[in-house]
């Protein structure tokens, strides 16, 4: 599966676990979540709801509904999209990752929507995993300008500058919320320690989503 389809099931299964769905309203949510900038079309939507069906981990329930104006005989249904246990028990499995999947660009932000649903040690990790990732950017970026400053004109020099200030801006917001998240950990866990961040690079490879895979290489 592409990374793109597997943020969309994680997306669909997190908005799923809070109500039923129909896809006309589940479309409209995902756009919240995943960004304007990566709209669901309808032809990638349902695709990826009959995977979830065809594992088990989503449901769909038919309803009529009136179709057209009063006086015009006829039913249309309505398909409404339910999670099951066993969905609920994979968006778990999902959320509790914390290797660089969960921190990259492409992905983060769906992580941290659902982020309620996360452990303080998990939501620590990815937050953790996210700023490294971002430092490394910096540092990079940093010492590109410095070999560039005398070839650069000053239009794409003001780019750069620009894209290393919201960098830098997102750095800062993720190290306020790294505090608030080890504070908040040190008042339910007294006497315990935070949990350190993982390794950006070598880390711990991921599960499978699909149990089957799992299955499959024990």
């Amino acid at each position: 599966m592409s990374r793109r389809g597997a943020i969309l099931e994680l997306a669909i299964l997190g908005l799923l676990h809070d109500q039923p769905l129909h896809g006309y309203e589940l479309r409209k949510q995902l756009s919240g979540v995943l960004g304007a900038f990566r709209a669901v079309s309808f032809g990638s939507l349902y695709p990826a709801l009959r995977g979830l069906v065809e594992r088990g981990w989503i449901t769909e329930r038919h309803a009529s509904d009136d179709a057209g104006p009063a006086g015009l005989a006829g039913k249309r249904s309505k398909i409404t999209y339910e999670l099951t246990a066993e969905g609920k028990e994979q968006f778990q499995t999902l959320m509790a990752q914390t290797g660089p999947a969960s921190w990259e660009d492409e992905n983060f932000d769906v992580h941290f929507a659902f982020f309620g649903r996360a452990s303080s040690d998990v939501r620590l990790r990815i937050l953790e995993g996210r700023r490294s990732r971002l430092e490394e950017r910096l540092d990079a970026s940093r010492e590109q300008s410095r070999q560039r400053r005398e070839r650069t004109d000053k239009y794409t020099a003001e780019l750069h500058r620009h894209g290393l200030e919201s960098t830098e801006r997102e750095v800062r917001w993720l190290s306020e919320l790294i505090e608030t998240e080890r504070s908040a950990y040190r008042t339910t866990n007294p006497g315990t320690t935070a949990p350190a961040a993982q390794p950006v690079d070598g880390d711990v490879p991921e599960q499978p989503s699909d149990p089957s895979e799992r299955s499959d290489k024990e």
